[in-house]
């Protein structure tokens, strides 16, 4: 384990995952252009980054199962291919039906790259490094996020709409060749007895998977963290800081660098905790949910614009919400037998693209509201004012809420477990911090 060929797997497979964030997020820096070329309202325009995350995170279960009878290498390739063909029919896409239908596959697509080499990263590698290069996975591939906010920019300013989705399916071409060369399931043979050999053993898995406490941890640890960054980054930030804050279109681009940035720094630290404090895990993703509420709330209770340096500390707090979602990973490792790693990263990853696709259309049902209310009552239309942005933002509160709630008792029902399983027991983070610190002054 943890070989040359470990390496070379891991390079492979996280080009290909960077790849599936680049075709992602293309769409977030193509919003306005969209509103162009099609039309329509911004639940409308809405519906392309709905649909995308709504299968994405329904086809998260049915991939993880997948995943578990196939292997790994197989649903990557699948899902690059889906991409590939999903990206070339929004670029000559002629109304926003069609577009629709391009965004659709690009999320069924997606869908088979992330889980698959998470189980890729615990079948070639082993010990504490698992958790970390889970994070640097997820920073690697963070990377297409710079590539659609920057040089894709430039292509879509510079040659316009179909050259831009065009040149961003020719890197899922690039990556689907490297995949179907190096990337293999297992280091021997005899780790085939990890995947199952029939779909009812595989569905039997998902249900044990799915019953696990830590499984149900590891979602909603994933539903709080990740959606906020991704809402951002897939469609209403760009929208947001062009319209609502007058930013020029360039600046709004470099803008998401910052949230990428973010995430690159502080995944390796995060990956460094979860690996060392195993048992603090839930508390290191409930700090990350209060970090990223707390500056959405500095921002939309300013009194006039925000200034400058507050958006930044904004998208900081966005970017480490991307690395510390990856912990729901982690839950989801510990928690079950590698043989349904598939099943269970399949049900955490539901979690956050579930509340993503809830907000991305709240958002731009709440813009939509607004616009009306105004032009109802007389006024002029201004559907990307600052104030509307206030008001529809203010919905995430809402929705991640209710997600720290259920955490709390996925967190309760896991620390019980432990307890009756393996006589571990979980004091609160008070108790163990006062402990170490009597530790502390003990003389040696």
């Amino acid at each position: 384990m943890n070989s040359r060929r470990s390496w070379l797997i891991f390079y492979v497979g996280s080009f290909a995952y960077l790849s599936a964030v680049l075709q992602r997020s293309s769409l977030g820096i193509a919003g306005v252009a969209a509103t162009e070329r099609f039309g329509g309202s911004a639940s409308l325009l809405s519906s392309l980054a709905v649909v995308q995350l709504a299968v994405y995170a329904a086809a998260q279960v049915p991939v993880g199962v997948m995943i578990d009878r196939y292997g790994a290498r197989v649903l990557v390739a699948t899902g690059t291919a889906l991409m590939i063909v999903g990206q070339i029919t929004l670029a000559l896409a002629p109304d926003i039906s069609i577009a629709v239908l391009g965004r659709i596959l690009v999320g069924a697509g997606d869908a088979a790259i992330f889980i698959s080499m998470i189980r890729l990263i615990a079948s070639w590698f082993s010990g504490r490094i698992v958790p970390q290069l889970s994070q640097w996975l997820g920073n690697i591939g963070q990377l297409g996020q710079v590539l659609s906010a920057v040089p894709l920019a430039w292509v879509l300013h510079t040659w316009g709409w179909t050259p831009t989705f065009l040149s961003a399916a020719s890197v899922a071409a690039v990556a689907l060749v490297v995949v179907l060369v190096v990337v293999k399931d297992q280091p021997d043979r005899a780790s085939l007895e990890n995947r199952t050999t029939s779909w009812h053993s595989a569905l039997l898995q998902l249900k044990h998977s799915f019953k696990r406490p830590g499984t149900q941890l590891g979602f909603w640890s994933h539903y709080v963290t990740q959606s906020s960054g991704t809402v951002f980054t897939l469609l209403w930030g760009f929208p947001f800081m062009v319209s609502g804050l007058g930013y020029e279109p360039s600046l709004a681009a470099a803008m998401l660098m910052v949230l990428v940035g973010a995430g690159m720094v502080c995944g390796p630290i995060l990956g460094i905790l979860t690996a060392r404090f195993p048992l603090r895990r839930s508390n290191i993703v409930l700090s990350v949910v209060a970090l990223m509420g707390a500056a959405w709330a500095a921002v939309l209770l300013w009194p006039e614009q925000p200034p400058f340096w507050l958006m930044v500390v904004l998208l900081v707090a966005l970017g480490i919400g991307g690395p510390g979602s990856l912990i729901g990973f982690d839950f989801a490792r510990t928690f079950n037998p590698q043989r349904s790693h598939g099943s269970a990263n399949g049900v955490v990853n539901v979690g956050g693209f579930t509340a993503s696709f809830v907000m991305v259309y709240l958002i731009g049902l709440l813009l939509d509201l607004q616009d009306g209310w105004r032009t109802s009552g007389g006024e002029a239309s201004d559907l990307y004012s600052l104030d509307s942005f206030r008001v529809a933002f203010s919905v995430q509160f809402l929705v991640v809420g209710l997600g720290v709630i259920f955490l709390l008792h996925a967190r309760a029902r896991t620390r019980s477990q432990l307890s009756r399983d393996e006589g571990v027991e979980v004091a609160p983070l008070w108790v163990a911090v006062a402990r170490a610190w009597r530790r502390g002054q003990r003389p040696e």
